[in-house]
């Protein structure tokens, strides 16, 4: 299998959790101890770990770094992190912490051009835009405020900054096992063909990572799929 597989690490008060379509209140916890998950999945084969931290998004600063350090310590696996990223000190913090790259969302729609800064200074190779998309728009801080920034507009503005590699989730999708938004990424690499795009959000099987490789997306996040045990790891040859 082409596409690249990664899987998710999602953190309230240091716990490894789900969300459904991104509300707090719709949360299930899988595991105490989000640093043997990390473990589990590079102990199957996985070289690369997408961790947010869901504490942070909603604090609006980073809250689980301590977290990420603990899991960049103790695996060889490449982490993006995202959640709470908003100032200087959060994205510092972040990579400190051993993050090889971080995801900015919100505060590339509530301030661009601290991003625009971040891109010169650490490098478009090191940050992943967050589109988390309801309805066409943007949707901001733990996809508790939707923005009225159009997804396309909004890919365009940073495209044009350098930046390639891009997490998009289909909210009404997340969490929900119903299969990812294709018709959706299939427009994004028509747009923009040369895109390293992250599709998250969706996934419920083994199948759909391979109707997401049939429609040219290079990677996608999953987190719940694998945790309710629908995925078969060992077909995926890792």
């Amino acid at each position: 299998m082409k596409i690249e597989l990664i899987p998710a690490i999602d953190i309230i008060n240091g716990q490894c959790v789900r969300l459904t379509k991104g509300d707090y209140e719709q949360k299930k916890i899988y595991k105490e101890n989000p640093i043997l998950v990390a473990q589990q999945f590079e102990a199957l084969g996985f070289k690369r770990l997408h961790v947010v931290d869901l504490d942070g998004a909603k604090s609006k600063h980073i809250v689980n770094e301590h977290i990420l350090k603990e899991i960049s310590q103790t695996t060889q696996l490449r982490i993006d992190f995202g959640g709470g990223v908003k100032t200087n000190e959060d994205i510092k913090k972040a990579f400190d912490s051993g993050a090889s790259m971080v995801t900015v969302g919100s505060i590339a729609v509530t301030n661009p051009e601290l991003v625009f800064q971040w891109i010169e200074q650490y490098g478009a190779e090191h940050l992943i835009l967050g589109a988390d998309v309801r309805d066409g728009k943007i949707s901001i801080n733990g996809w508790k405020e939707d923005s009225d920034i159009e997804l396309f507009s909004f890919l365009h503005t940073f495209i044009e900054k350098g930046i390639n590699q891009v997490l998009c989730t289909d909210i009404s999708k997340d969490g929900t096992l119903q299969g990812p938004a294709i018709p959706l990424y299939k427009q994004i690499m028509k747009q923009f063909p040369h895109l390293h795009l992250i599709a998250s959000g969706g996934i419920s099987c083994n199948s759909d990572f391979e109707k997401l490789e049939e429609a040219g997306v290079p990677a996608v996040v999953f987190g719940k799929a694998f945790y309710e045990g629908k995925i078969d790891i060992q077909q995926l040859g890792l």
